[in-house]
């Protein structure tokens, strides 16, 4: 049983005058009997809570920065009036800070025997699985004074997707890779290396490109397109150790990662070319393999939507065993981890030259944007300091990476918002000299 407010201030009520006229006994009694009656009878009078029934359906999946709606049916089969109040409890990320209130608490009535449909409003703030919790209701009598409370399970899950935000990105993309194509006409010929067909010569066509052969055998001048190699294999290798749980302004580097990992998926997929995901710190956490053109950046989103940093430092042999295993064949390896001059000395590096004897290896990073605002400060004795720490900071960065690409290594190293274009002009580089 819950007593509501309108108890309280009925109680209160008729204190004030027993402790003015008639402060014994028998006065509290004459004020309490009544209204412990009435609070019995309206327990009595509520329709019970435990035989309610609850069905939900609406929204499984949504993307990270919008909403989600997910409808609750309320069945009432007792043969009582239902006046409730209904808490909808999902975790604590399901709702921006602050407006978990209002979505997740509804007041309903439901006439005897019949249904309501209540629809709960999401905005989730993390990626992963949300699942509600239970259904608190609380059942008041038709005097307001006494309520039943239960809890219901009525399981549901809502998958929050990456937000992909790289994606107005991709058009330039595929602009760059119709150049490489030759089905664009530019002032240099497509830089691929594999004959693909011939066209009539267009206005602004390299000459070089002119076939004089099947030019003399028809009476227009044909020029040659060449394409890049297609269907090439490239591995995402996806660090998610500690390093990948810093957070670089807002984002954490495993989002920024996460974004420049799905825009080179879309983009190697419209070139021809075989994608596959491998996430891994000292186990495989997500992994993605043989999935055709059409389906594997909607499988890499659903693969990666629940993987989040663990707290522990990355086994780098055990992730270079991993990408060997799962690329048998000269692949594109492209390696989205951190530039810390630790793990990288004392991980990375001594397993590098495994990868690179047998692949090509695009290592690529997040950097801070702050450091470069330290490195400019000026004014006073602290920010002389701050500008010491931050070329210090990016003096060893710097170092790192020339170590990399020493063994072998490309190196791409770019600020949360510019790491995927980065990286997606890194593989076009590749693509159109032929080094995939």
């Amino acid at each position: 049983m819950a007593l509501t407010g309108r108890t309280a201030l009925l109680a209160a009520l008729g204190s004030l005058p027993v402790g003015i006229l008639a402060p014994s006994w028998t006065g509290m009694l004459a004020v309490n009997a009544p209204l412990s009656l009435a609070i019995l009878c309206d327990y009595a009078l509520a329709a019970p809570v435990r035989t309610l029934q609850f069905t939900r359906s609406g929204d499984t999946t949504v993307r990270l920065g919008e909403s989600a709606e997910v409808q609750l049916t309320v069945t009432n089969p007792s043969r009582r009036r239902l006046r409730a109040h209904l808490r909808d409890a999902w975790p604590p990320s399901s709702w921006p800070t602050g407006t978990e209130q209002p979505s997740a608490r509804h007041t309903l009535t439901i006439p005897a025997g019949e249904r309501r449909r209540l629809t709960t409003l999401l905005r989730p703030t993390r990626r992963g699985d949300r699942r509600a919790e239970r259904v608190t209701v609380r059942s008041f009598g038709p005097l307001g004074l006494a309520a039943r409370q239960g809890n219901h399970q009525a399981p549901w899950t809502v998958r929050v997707l990456p937000p992909f935000t790289s994606r107005k990105h991709l058009p330039s993309g595929l602009t760059r890779l119709r150049e490489l194509d030759g089905r664009s006409s530019i002032l240099t010929r497509g830089n691929g290396t594999e004959f693909d067909s011939l066209r009539e010569y267009v206005p602004g066509d390299d000459t070089r490109s002119i076939d004089w052969r099947a030019t003399a055998r028809h009476s227009a001048v044909a020029v040659r397109t060449w394409r890049p190699e297609r269907d090439r294999h490239i591995l995402i290798a996806l660090d998610t150790g500690r390093t990948s749980a810093g957070r670089v302004g807002d984002v954490p580097r495993l989002d920024a990662a996460l974004d420049a990992a799905l825009l080179l998926t879309a983009l190697a997929s419209r070139a021809g070319d075989r994608v596959d995901l491998l996430a891994y710190d000292r186990r495989i956490r997500a992994q993605v393999q043989g999935r055709s053109a059409g389906e594997v950046l909607s499988a890499m989103v659903n693969a990666l939507a629940s993987v989040e940093p663990a707290l522990l430092e990355t086994d780098a042999r055990g992730l270079s065993a991993a990408v060997l295993a799962s690329a048998p064949r000269r692949s594109l390896i492209v390696l989205l981890t951190g530039l810390d001059a630790a793990p990288v000395e004392e991980g990375l590096l001594p397993v590098l030259r495994q990868l690179t004897q047998r692949h090509t290896v695009l290592v690529a990073s997040v950097t801070d944007p702050h450091i470069e605002q330290m490195v400019r400060t000026r004014g006073t004795v602290d920010a002389v300091y701050e500008s010491a720490a931050g070329a210090q900071a990016r003096a060893t960065r710097l170092r790192t990476a020339e170590q990399l690409q020493r063994r072998g290594a490309i190196v791409v190293d770019a600020a949360p918002d510019n790491l995927a274009p980065a990286l997606a002009d890194a593989y076009l580089a590749l693509k159109s000299t032929g080094r995939l």
